[in-house]
């Protein structure tokens, strides 16, 4: 595998730093150029990487041969750079959701679809190998019919979680973030929704301020996916203060119920013989599929498709669902999805 050139677009999105040491490690990537607004952010970046900073990806351009680039800044503006970059002819990881609206989410499709570069969508739960393995045990019909997918993201919220102040200071922004609670975190349901089960025929939301009533956006979000024969749930709380109920992922199908746990690492399958559940063996995830950039460079070197949470065309359903969430939220009304084809 040959050598890939790296830079990083923005820093404000905190999920950085825990991708960076990542990037570093790997003898197939050379982290070359940085850039961003917050001043402070760059000169860690500079400091802890050694590495070229700028304030504008236009300057970082003009001055560094590149390859590929990572996007870490809010979801607005992150998309807009995003959409440069392709035009520049770098490969694009961008962490989720893609982008703060649908349209901004289609034209990064576009783009990618007309230069031939790869886009990925990072997730984090996808390095997760008991949720690897449940989505490959529910796509081979281990439990048959699949019904239902569940899946619950929440905590006391970003501030109060430890979230940077530049983190939080376009979390808390409806405009560069998309949303609140509703966009930050059902997202992560939908994902492994339109994976599992497919496009919805409809969405229902409901969100609201509970607690913090001083944000401009909604604390808690509940959103409903409805299909032909199984309905989905997709939860989040920025104001949670247990640990107990998150980050859970549920998949029901018509012959037994798999269970990822987050903090033990476990899987449990439940069956009509064992239906208080047993735990099952999680094999040693390949190589490219224990973290992002070894998947983001996997996909540039092999041309395969990424894994089915990381691939664009998925995200860009899952902001359809996340906008028209958004809309049902603000109507109270069921809201249908376009009739355009499924995206890969």
């Amino acid at each position: 595998m040959r050598m890939t050139r790296f830079g990083i677009i923005g820093l404000s999105h905190d999920h950085v730093w825990d991708v960076l040491p990542e990037l570093r490690a790997n003898e197939n990537a050379e982290l070359v150029a940085v850039t961003s607004l917050q001043t402070p952010l760059l000169a860690r970046a500079k400091k802890e990487y050694d590495i070229n900073g700028y304030t504008d990806s236009q300057e970082m351009a003009a001055s560094e041969q590149l390859d590929a680039v990572l996007v870490y800044g809010n979801n607005r503006n992150g998309a807009e750079e995003a959409f440069k970059a392709l035009d520049r002819g770098w490969h694009v990881l961008i962490e989720k959701p893609l982008a703060a609206d649908l349209e901004g989410a289609r034209n990064l499709l576009q783009k990618a679809d007309s230069t031939g570069k790869r886009l990925m969508v990072n997730w984090p739960i996808a390095w997760w190998p008991q949720v690897q393995q449940a989505i490959a045990m529910a796509q081979a019909g281990e439990i048959g019919e699949i019904w239902q997918v569940r899946y619950r993201a929440a905590h006391q919220g970003p501030k109060e979680m430890g979230a940077s102040e530049y983190f939080c200071d376009w979390l808390y922004d409806p405009n560069r973030n998309g949303g609140g609670a509703l966009l930050d975190y059902c997202c992560y349901g939908a994902v492994l929704s339109r994976v599992l089960l497919g496009r919805p025929h409809s969405v229902t939301a409901v969100a609201g301020q509970l607690l913090k009533t001083d944000l401009d956006a909604e604390d808690n979000a509940v959103l409903l996916m409805q299909y032909p024969k199984g309905i989905s749930i997709a939860e989040a709380s920025w104001t949670q203060i247990d640990k107990m109920t998150s980050y859970r992922t549920l998949v029901y199908g018509s012959e037994g119920t798999l269970l990822a746990e987050p903090e033990k690492g476990r899987l449990l399958l439940a069956t009509e013989k064992q239906p208080e559940g047993e735990e099952i063996e999680i094999m040693e995830p390949e190589e490219h599929m224990k973290g992002p950039i070894a998947h983001f460079l996997h996909g540039i070197e092999s041309e395969q498709s990424f894994h089915p949470l990381c691939r664009p065309g998925h995200g860009c359903d899952v902001q359809e669902i996340l906008e028209l969430g958004m809309e049902s939220a603000s109507t109270g009304q069921r809201v249908a999805l376009s009739q355009l084809e499924p995206m890969d």
